[in-house]
């Protein structure tokens, strides 16, 4: 049977179909959609196919209601770290006063106190009956007399120098010696007179004169050559220091006052420059002398407040005083020798000087 299209009824294109003899077969118009019979029963499931890839993870869900707490934990957990430190808290009020500590040793005894003028003299009292004989102590006279009958030692020399000057300083108990020869040899210094050490001079000039003051705690010594080095010092006697001196003249003797608080040289060179002082040792200044004498020795008496200096020439005019040091006045000498040294005794209130000349005479005192 063979299918043919074309034919129409009422305007419609409807197939036809003619036999194999070529006969028509009749078809009639297909019929209205039959009613949409019942649903048939559900198939069985079909085997579950693969795994889909996973999906992509939802949003996080609000945070759930807090649990009950557990039960405390018998097991200590580790300690936290330490909390910032607190503010001070308010200041105490301030305990009792302790007791006492006990007291301290004794320090050492101070240098002993520059000696003051003499008082005047009072008058005589009334005669004591006589007294019985007793054991007396030495007075000044006694003591005199003792050790004028005493002998004289010789002692070994630190070096064989020509030693020209020797001082004594309580306050570092120490005699020190100063010479006009020798080699890194010019200062020798000992704790007791008889044991001598050579110490370093500051400059091998010749030193002519030493001398300690106590206030200033410090030895000064002078010297008639060298080169703006004429002055040397020292603390202990043993560490020396060069010190410039005013002018180089020739320093031949030098002294401490306590009470002006001044150190007085003379010279026996120099013009209208013969005095030279200073208030430490260190530096010092230039003072006009009474007269051009050659000046060796000068000397300071606390008692009677004057510094005295005696000469080896000029004509009758081989002393000199000064009440500070500074302002120097002419006094007739004894006799007109080579006076060498003088010093001051307070206790018989005399100013003794030596000569090295004269014919029985080489010596003059002062009251």
């Amino acid at each position: 049977m063979t299918l043919l299209t074309g034919l129409t009824a009422g305007g419609v294109e409807v197939p036809v179909q003619v036999d194999a003899d070529g006969r028509l077969v009749a078809e009639g118009l297909p019929g209205p959609a039959g009613a949409t019979g019942p649903q048939g029963p559900a198939g069985s499931d079909g085997a579950q196919g693969p795994q889909g890839p996973e999906g992509p993870a939802g949003p996080a869900g609000p945070e759930g209601p807090q649990g009950p707490a557990g039960a405390d934990s018998t097991v200590a957990g580790p300690a936290g770290p330490a909390g910032p430190a607190g503010s001070d808290g308010a200041t105490g009020p301030q305990g009792p006063a302790g007791s006492d500590g006990a007291q301290g040793p004794q320090g050492p005894e101070g240098p002993a106190g520059a000696t003051g003028p003499q008082g005047p003299e009072g008058p005589a009292g009334p005669q004591g009956p006589a007294g019985t004989g007793g054991s007396g102590g030495y007075g000044t006279a006694a003591m005199a007399g003792y050790w004028a009958r005493q002998p004289w030692t010789s002692r070994t020399s630190a070096a064989n120098e020509e030693w020209l000057s020797v001082c004594w300083a309580a306050e570092v108990g120490l005699f020190v010696a100063v010479s006009a020869s020798g080699s890194g040899t010019r200062v020798m210094t000992s704790p007791n007179g008889i044991n001598w050490t050579i110490r370093t001079s500051a400059a091998d000039i010749s030193w002519k004169s030493v001398c300690w003051a106590g206030e200033v705690g410090l030895f000064v010594a002078v010297s008639d050559t060298g080169t703006g080095n004429r002055v040397m010092t020292s603390p202990d006697g043993i560490n020396w220091t060069i010190r410039t001196s005013a002018v180089d003249n020739g320093w031949n003797s030098v002294c401490w006052s306590a009470e002006v608080g001044l150190f007085v040289a003379v010279a026996d060179s120099g013009t209208g420059n013969r005095v030279m002082t200073s208030p430490d040792g260190i530096n010092w200044s230039i003072r006009t002398s009474a007269v051009d004498n050659g000046w060796n020795s000068v000397c300071w008496a606390a008692e009677v407040g004057l510094f005295v200096a005696v000469s080896g020439n000029g004509t009758g005019n081989r002393v000199m005083t000064s009440p500070d040091g500074i302002n120097w006045s002419i006094r007739t000498s004894a006799v007109d020798n080579v006076w060498k040294s003088v010093c001051w005794a307070a206790e018989v209130s005399l100013f003794v000087a030596v000569s090295g000349n004269g014919s029985g005479n080489r010596v003059m005192t002062c009251l």
